[in-house]
């Protein structure tokens, strides 16, 4: 007996001495380890790695770039039941315990001591934010050590709320998914909020493996790891029985979703990223930024439509080049032809699909993502065999003979039927602006990004042909011509000593017309009225000219080609140039970035563009630079960091006229005089109503101003228009220039691309024409001779002349004999 007390007490005196020994331990550990911890205040300012995302100006989304996506959510945004589903599956107590879970940690102790190493870590949500921000993934007593201390330290300084918050947005969940929202969104397609109990569940449970109970790659190790988590929220009461039943019994539905983009824009997306790369480098993928463009989402919309449709419309005039495979495919099960398919890009609108059998005039196919249908007869007996620009084979009689079973072809649907189609060799490219200044509205750079990257809008130097013509008129207006000026439209010729042979320059049509009015010579494009207006005003005069609309000099010829559209430029530039008609003669610059947020919604750069406001006086404004941003140089005029928007009123010394309005914006130069404006303009006005861009009547639309553009050979088509909100720019030509076809030109190829657009972007601007500038009047003159109408004459025309330049020489009336007296104007208005 007394040994047994002995054996007690000495028991007792080790077990005092071993907790002790313990205590001093820990107390040891604390003080040596503490120090070295990191401050946990650094997760009140936490910055998640976000990806950059570009929106268009009614903030729809356009792309994101960035290697993790992740969209961080606030705790107020969690629904309930993701709470109760992440508790279930994590950590039951943690709203209630003090950052630990004692039992756990019990646990991976008699672990560590018997095998040496930590197999389950007993991790609270705490301990896994601490663990997730500030330590390595190594199993060590060390390492689990640091995560308790920083563990309770969190729990001091911030709410569960915040932890909460930093846990469901920090966790990786499975491709390329960072906190629960993105993983919502790849997985179904939809928020977090949206999702039933079954899909939250689901996603309750991949934070422990991402891959092994992953619902696409996994689903059934899936499935039973989420009705794990159910029968865990039924057993806490989280969820009632008829809940449980029915999220139980609900099947497995997740499945891949790449970025919601809202907004189709491609180009204008690596724009974008490829112009900001310059200034923040690697961290623009990671920094959540956001970028405003200036692009009008229906407009854009209506752009990429267009030029799909148009480019369609071509290559369905000039024949079908065959199947895109033949016998792609041997084994026509459904199993065979769908796996074969889903490794097959879509095209825009064309989808892959594979030919099951062909019957007279009829063929059964299999489409990508929707399956087999029938493609009638009149949804294909358009493809007459592609023989060259200019040349068809005969029209097929059945559908055996376009293609055979086992072929990979290409369809679009049309209305509710599917249609023949292929891939167009040709290209085209669209731009449009506000003339006011100078924002990008659209803007297309090919049929199709994922087909060929290549920006043909901003790239792409091509000629315009005679769409250039308006600036070298609008020059000879300047220079005292006017729109009457009569011109001889006769043949000429050239010697060059740098050409092999004389230049001889011919109209279109091989004919000559004699003297004509400068007003018809443009809207009837006359090439040897243009060249001889080139030499009467001087190659340099008009290359004065043509660089005050932002055309670079030394891609403009120094000879009288020059009046044939022989430049280099791009699209962008040629809309850009024509802006400066659009707006009645100012200069602006196209930008497509309207301003740059940070993760937290501050401002870090706004755009201030040039704008056309030709009564109103400018007013200076103060402006912040922060430093990271202080030499960022976008595109246009622009602002960066805080600025004064309060307009201060001007000084005594430059009190504005009255009638004039103050603007925080810069003004826009003035390059060309407001009469010459309003000629050019009114000029153009006819190209649309009785030239080359007739078709454009069909927009029934009175302000409408435009000029098509052929080049030598039908290289590139071309049309430019515009009224007083939107100028826009169509070319349609092969990326290695070749001939287009003898019938294709700017008012074939190009022009129905920029009606179609045109028809929703005007949609909501008023039928307003420029207003005649005060110091001009309209005089009726004769059409032949361009001097004054005599009394009384029939085919007399209204011309619009300055004050000063209205004709005083009264034309000849053939049905009397001249007296060698001067009549009088019939009419002056």
């Amino acid at each position: 007996m007394n040994l047994l007390r002995s054996l007690l007490k000495l028991g007792l005196k080790l077990t005092i001495v071993g907790a002790l020994l313990g205590v001093t331990a820990l107390a040891g550990a604390y003080f040596y380890y503490a120090p070295k911890l990191p401050d946990v205040q650094a997760l009140k300012e936490v910055r998640l790695q976000t990806p950059l995302r570009v929106f268009s100006a009614d903030d729809k989304l356009i792309s994101e770039f960035g290697e993790k996506r992740r969209t961080p959510i606030g705790f107020e945004q969690v629904p309930d039941n993701f709470v109760n589903a992440l508790l279930a599956a994590e950590d039951r107590d943690f709203f209630s315990h003090i950052g630990i879970d004692i039992k756990g940690l019990a646990r991976a102790a008699y672990q560590l001591a018997s095998s040496g190493r930590i197999q389950s870590g007993g991790s609270t949500i705490t301990m896994q934010v601490a663990k997730n921000f500030f330590l390595t993934r190594e199993r060590s007593f060390v390492r689990k050590f640091n995560e308790i201390l920083l563990s309770l330290r969190i729990e001091q300084e911030l709410s569960k709320e915040e932890i909460f918050e930093l846990y469901v947005n920090k966790i990786y969940l499975g491709h390329r998914s960072y906190g629960i929202q993105a993983a919502a969104n790849i997985y179904y397609g939809q928020n977090i909020d949206q999702l039933t109990i079954a899909q939250l569940a689901m996603i309750a449970g991949l934070p422990k493996a991402p891959s092994a109970y992953n619902p696409i790659t996994n689903p059934s190790r899936a499935l039973e790891r989420r009705n794990w988590i159910l029968k865990r929220m039924h057993s806490l009461s989280f969820i009632n029985d008829e809940a449980y039943e029915i999220a139980r019994n609900e099947p497995v539905t997740a499945e891949y979703h790449g970025t919601q983009i809202d907004l189709y824009a491609p180009y204008v997306a690596e724009m974008v990223r490829n112009e900001l790369y310059q200034h923040f480098d690697e961290a623009l993928y990671t920094d959540g930024l956001k970028v405003y463009t200036t692009l009008n989402s229906d407009m854009q919309a209506a752009a990429n439509l267009a030029v799909e449709n148009g480019l369609l419309a071509y290559t369905e005039r000039h024949g079908y080049f065959g199947p895109e495979k033949a016998q792609a495919v041997t084994d026509l099960s459904d199993e065979s032809v769908a796996a074969f398919l889903k490794k097959q890009p879509t095209y825009g609108p064309l989808e892959p699909a594979i030919v099951l059998s062909t019957e007279k005039q009829q063929a059964s196919i299999y489409i990508k993502g929707t399956g087999q249908i029938t493609l009638e007869w009149d949804m294909m007996n358009w493809a007459q065999p592609y023989k060259g620009p200019n040349r068809m084979g005969k029209a097929p009689k059945t559908a055996e003979e376009i293609f055979q079973a086992g072929d990979l072809i290409r369809v679009r649907q049309q209305d509710s039927n599917w249609r023949l189609a292929q891939v167009p060799q040709v290209q085209g490219a669209f731009t449009a602006l506000s003339p006011r200044n100078g924002a990008v509205l659209a803007l297309v750079g090919g049929f199709n990004f994922i087909h060929n990257k290549f920006n043909r809008a901003t790239q792409a130097q091509r000629q315009p042909g005679s769409n250039l013509k308006p600036f070298i008129y609008a020059s000879a207006l300047e220079q005292g011509f006017t729109p009457a000026t009569i011109i001889n439209d006769a043949p000429v010729v050239f010697h060059d000593n740098n050409l092999e042979s004389n230049w001889r320059p011919e109209n279109y049509s091989k004919k000559f017309y004699g003297p004509t009015r400068l007003r018809e010579a443009l809207y009837k494009s006359r090439n040897l009225v243009s060249i001889r207006i080139l030499r009467s005003i001087g190659i340099d005069t008009a290359t004065e000219f043509l660089t005050r609309f932002g055309f670079d000099k030394a891609r403009l010829p120094g000879n009288l080609s020059l009046s044939l559209g022989s430049a280099d430029v791009t699209p962008l530039e040629l809309v850009t140039a024509y802006a400066g008609l659009a707006n009645q003669g100012y200069k602006v610059q196209p930008y497509f970035i309207e301003r740059i947020e940070d993760a937290e919604g501050n401002v870090l750069f706004q755009a201030r563009p040039d704008t056309v406001c030709p009564d109103c006086t400018y007013v200076e404004q103060s402006i912040e630079v922060p430093d990271n941003l202080g030499d960022i140089q976008l595109s246009g005029n622009t602002e960066t960091g805080t600025t004064d928007t309060t307009a201060q009123p001007a000084s005594a010394a430059s009190e504005p006229p009255t009638g004039t309005q103050l603007s925080t914006q810069p003004l826009a130069e003035q390059i060309m005089q407001p009469d010459t404006a309003y000629m050019i303009y009114n000029i153009m006005q006819d190209v649309i109503t009785r030239g080359t861009g007739r078709r454009a009547t069909s927009l029934k639309r009175s302000d409408l101003a435009g000029k098509t553009g052929t080049t030598n050979d039908q290289k590139d088509a071309w049309f430019s228009g515009f009224n007083k909100d939107v100028v826009a720019t169509a070319w349609v030509g092969f990326d290695q220039p070749s001939t287009l076809g003898r019938r294709e030109f700017g008012g074939t190829a190009a022009l129905p691309i920029w009606i179609d657009f045109m028809e929703t972007a005007l949609s909501d601007s008023a039928d307003e024409p420029a207003a005649q500038p005060d110091g001009m009047i309209s005089v009726r003159i004769d059409p032949k001779t361009g001097l004054l109408a005599y009394p009384g004459q029939d085919n007399a025309l209204f011309e619009v002349f300055p004050e000063n330049q209205v004709p005083t020489e009264i034309a000849m009336n053939p049905n009397q004999p001249q007296t060698g007296s001067a009549d009088t104007p019939d009419e002056i208005f």
